[in-house]
């Protein structure tokens, strides 16, 4: 595949034509045994170009929540972080163990999440019965599409750009543009539009492909100002099954511009996309099982959005290693913005 696009042009979409459930699905593009999907695009010339050019200071931003920063109540109805931390008596030694949800703080989703729903298939055709590994193939793979193939290709790295759709709003035009359309707390959308009008406003930033896509719409910042003061009002979302959320519109030219562009995509909100999506189709189901791209969400962007500021620019290097488990579903993020 060559470093200046996409294996195959947007309007081809969907390769593999078996399945009319598989929305856009670009099954085969890499082979049909891949297990990268859009991590292929993150080739050894595309971070090398990445690492040239964004890495001039040495600044580092952390982008990982901490693992139990949702508390007692997760949302979702996800279980709570638990940590034991004990000493090996008699010696002046401790060890700790820690159990934990994986998309229960800053998480990578992925190929293994989410499937198509009506047509039951992941990423490249693969089965429920594949990954339970009691099919031939899921017999001979159990771990197929494991979080551990990120892990081995290198992990998630390159060229990371911020759309600060919150600061945009809060300091920028966006607060007229918008007014009360969007909230991170109701089903509601950050429309593809205002997406382009921040990049505008940051100084024109663009992306150039193989970059990872991270938005930032303040869910933290809402999330730690409802927690203080309105703590009913989330106990009244972490009741919800599925809680209403905004996030990124769901759309063919959002999705045409993800893959004309992009690696993986990421933000800070607990479902990239608006949740639930108002369709028939999410774009979880393109992007994870039709496209073999990595979602990472609840992203603490707080500090990145102050320095992104500080400097002047809202691109960076991305470096990230998701935890090696093979046959992993999710991983924390473990990731860092270096610029």
């Amino acid at each position: 595949m060559s470093d200046s696009g996409p294996p195959v042009p947007f309007n081809a979409l969907p390769l593999d034509k078996s399945h009319s459930a598989t929305r856009l699905n670009a099954w085969g593009a890499h082979g049909t045994d891949d297990e990268l999907g859009f991590l292929n695009r993150q080739t050894p010339d595309i971070i090398a170009a990445a690492a040239a050019s964004e890495i001039k200071s040495g600044v580092r931003i952390p982008l990982d929540a901490p693992l139990d920063f949702q508390g007692p109540k997760p949302l979702f109805g996800r279980q709570v972080f638990k940590k034991d931390v004990y000493q090996k008596k008699p010696r002046i030694v401790h060890d700790d163990t820690w159990a934990f949800n994986t998309q229960s703080s800053t998480q990578w989703d992925g190929l293994r999440h989410f499937g198509y729903q009506k047509a039951q298939r992941f990423y490249n055709d693969t089965t429920v019965e594949d990954i339970a590994g009691t099919s031939e193939k899921g017999a001979k793979n159990p771990n197929v599409l494991g979080i551990h193939k990120s892990v081995e290709h290198g992990g998630v790295m390159g060229r990371g750009i911020l759309v600060d759709f919150r600061r945009w709003v809060d300091e920028g035009p966006g607060k007229e543009i918008v007014g009360g359309e969007f909230s991170s707390f109701n089903t509601s959308p950050i429309k593809f539009e205002w997406i382009l009008k921040t990049l505008e406003w940051q100084n024109g930033t663009t992306p150039r492909f193989g970059d990872i896509l991270i938005v930032r719409s303040g869910f933290f910042k809402s999330y730690y100002a409802m927690l203080e003061s309105e703590p009913a009002e989330l106990e009244r979302l972490t009741n919800m099954a599925p809680p209403g959320l905004g996030g990124v519109e769901q759309s063919d030219e959002v999705l045409k511009w993800i893959w004309d562009h992009f690696s993986a995509v990421a933000s800070d909100h607990p479902s990239f996309e608006r949740w639930p999506t108002p369709y028939d189709w999410s774009m979880h189901e393109v992007l994870l099982a039709g496209w073999g791209c990595n979602i990472g969400e609840l992203l603490d962007l707080e500090k990145l959005s102050q320095e992104c500021k500080r400097q002047g620019r809202w691109s960076f290097f991305v470096a990230s290693v998701p935890n090696y488990v093979p046959g992993g579903v999710a991983s924390p993020v473990n990731g860092v913005a270096i610029f």
